[in-house]
Parts: structure tokens; sequence; C-alpha cells
């Protein structure tokens, strides 16, 4: 018997190591990484500057708490933000503890207001973690099961229908903030329109409703731009990231801007192991990378290439019921579920991922070029023509 908890029903391999966009099996078996690692590796595998990073500051000092400054750690905020238009940062390690700390900051923007029971509006299809406040913010059934109660102060919304957000806000003086992925991940890569979340926009400075989006697995350049809501010419009061933010090392950010930059008080919250040293000092290496080599330009580069290539097999296309995405953030929807296919894959040597039952996820790093692009869609449309 495993004395790990079962948790995950894994798949049968284990790696040794990786390269790039490659990753290697015990038996020195290479595979083409179309998931990279659920959307973390946005620089592959073993990436140099990484390395360098993890290495120089493992020499010098891996952590010493928040109860002192951070040099790391004020850089890394200062760079973050500045990217993001906002104006704070709280670190934490993980994608739910940075949704954790934006519904922690919409409860005292209700509180500041006299809300004694302050409501956040979150969508169907949503996946915003697996604690117990982000669980109930997400819009999963099966993943919620078994874990009631729930965190009461949510309250579900319709995917990009506006006038239902207009009807819960007439009906709801309790709501303080609007929470949603810009693009749905686990949901089954759904981009919200931009004409919506511009009107969402438009109602949360109505309703001074905090506009909070979850750029989790669409940040640090996945969609095309660093972050998915600049490309749709929106500015949120406060955004999550996490995921490909530190490559692999574990480190998660909630920014915050306006009013909700300052909401936050000392001993109101706290992380052990958030934004230490060691994390910091990675993800500047991450953004550095990002930025200088221009890899949002890259993801949509090759996430058209990938989309198009997969597209244009007509016997793959016959069984796709849509495409979508933005960047190298991919959804095929065929017409029926397809989880074995991750097997299948992992037998021709790719790594894919399914979700949502019918959608493959492709999440392939940044860095990709055409060649591997190209294999790792001509290797997925192989995959959906032969599906029975």
């Amino acid at each position: 018997m495993s004395a790990l908890m079962q948790t995950y029903a894994r798949l049968p391999v284990t790696f040794s190591h990786g390269e790039g966009v490659y990753l290697f099996d015990q038996d020195g078996r290479r595979y083409l990484d179309g998931i990279c690692g659920l959307g973390v590796n946005g620089l592959g595998h073993a990436h140099p500057a990484v390395t360098r990073a993890i290495r120089a500051q493992a020499d010098k000092l891996v952590h010493t708490s928040n109860l002192y400054r951070i040099e790391a750690q004020e850089q890394l905020g200062a760079r973050l933000t500045a990217l993001a238009g906002m104006e704070t940062c709280f670190f934490g390690n993980s994608g739910a503890e940075a949704n954790e700390a934006a519904i922690k900051i919409a409860r005292l923007h209700g509180h500041a207001r006299q809300i004694k029971k302050p409501a956040i509006v979150v969508l169907e299809g949503a996946f915003h973690g697996r604690t117990l406040a982000t669980l109930s913010a997400t819009g999963n059934r099966k993943i919620q099961a078994g874990f009631e109660p729930l965190v009461a102060g949510f309250i579900r919304a319709p995917v990009n229908d506006i006038e239902a957000l207009r009807q819960i806000a007439a009906n709801n003086p309790d709501v303080v903030a609007f929470l949603a992925e810009p693009i749905q991940g686990e949901g089954g890569i759904y981009p919200l329109d931009a004409d919506y979340l511009a009107a969402v926009r438009q109602l949360c400075d109505q309703q001074n409703w905090l506009l909070m989006l979850d750029e989790v697995q669409s940040g640090n350049g996945r969609s095309g731009d660093y972050f998915a809501y600049q490309g749709m010419d929106v500015q949120p009061d406060v955004v999550a990231t996490a995921k490909g933010l530190g490559n692999g090392v574990p480190i998660g950010a909630c920014m915050a801007r306006g009013a909700a930059a300052s909401l936050m008080g000392a001993g109101q919250h706290g992380t052990t192991y958030g934004g230490n040293p060691l994390v910091c000092a990675t993800a500047l290496a991450v953004i550095d990378t990002i930025t200088e080599q221009q890899l949002c330009a890259n993801a949509r580069t090759m996430g058209d290439l990938i989309r198009t290539t997969v597209m244009a097999d007509s016997a793959a296309a016959a069984r796709i019921v849509d495409c979508r995405g933005k960047g190298l953030m991919i959804g095929f929807q065929l017409d029926q579920d397809c989880g074995q296919l991750t097997a299948q894959a992992l037998a021709a040597g790719l790594l894919i991922n399914v979700t949502a039952g019918s959608t493959i996820r492709l999440l392939p790093p940044l860095i990709i070029d055409e060649a591997q692009a190209l294999a790792l869609a001509n290797g997925v449309a192989r995959l959906i023509a032969d599906l029975n």
C-alpha cells in the first residue's frame, strides 16, 4: 500500500529529468510536454535562467519569514505590480492562496461599507482552488461533493450574461465584488467575451463592487499578453496569479489597486513561507525571461499555429465541436468524453490533459518553437482522428 493519500489518478510514468519542452522518464524515453505542469513551467524544464537564480539565491539565503524585510520580495512586488497596473501585492504559495487573499479583501471592502454579510458574484464553470473558500467559489459540484457545508457568501451567475448580472445587482444589495477567470481553465478553456468583461467593469463601478480577476492559469504570458485582461482592455481592482510566475517553485500573488490596495492591515493576513528570498529571486528571473525574450508574442504565434494545424486535419476537425482559447491556453472540445486520450497520448510520447470531460487542454511552454508546436498539433490531431 502506498504511503500517499490517493488524491490523484496518476499515469504510470515517473520522470527523471527535463530539458526545454521535453520530459524524460526513468527509461530515457522522451515526451513532448503539452501541459507543462498544469500551466506552471512556462519556460519549460531546466531553464538556465531559472536554474541560475535558484542556485545563486540558495547559496545565500532561502528563508527568513515575513517578520523582516525581504529585498527580493520588494523588487518582485514592484516589478509585478508595474506589469499588472496594480499598486500593492501579497505573496503566498499558490493560486488558491492568492484567491483566498482576494476573497478576504472583498470581505474587508464590504465591512468598510457596513455590509454585515458581504457576497461575491462568481461564475458557473469557474475554478478558483481547493481550499474551503475557493472551493465554494468554484462552479463545479463534482469537486465540491463531500466537503459540505461550503463557505457562504457566493452568488453564482451564468457566463457572458450581463443582464443576469444586472439582475443580481438589483436584487442583492450585499454584493461587494465580482470574481472570475478571464479565461476559464479547468472549466474547459472558455475566454470571457471582451464586451462582457467591459460591461462588468462598468457595473462594478456603478455598484461600488471590486472587479477581481483570477489569472492563476492565464497570467504570466500564457494568453499572449502578460495578463489576459490586458488583451481585453479592462483594468481590474484585484488580480490573483501563480502557476507560471515561479516556473515550478511555489509562489502566488494577490495584487490590488485603488481602495482595495490598502484594505489589508498588519495582522489581518499572513503566510509562513510566502514570498521568501528563494521563490522571489526565481520569479524575478522568470519575469525577466518572459519580457526580454518576447514570449507573450511567441505564445500568440505558436498558439495560432497549433489551433490552425489541428483544425486543418479534416479527420480531427470532424470530431471537434469547438476550438477555444487564447495564446498557449488551448481547448479542443470533442463530440464525446475523451479522458482516455491522456493515456493514449502518453503512449505516443505526448503529455496532454483532458478537462470538463470532453475538452483536450493544451498548456505548452511559452518557449515552444515552430517545429515543436507542429509536432504537438499533429500528434493531437492523430489522437482525435483515431478516437473510438
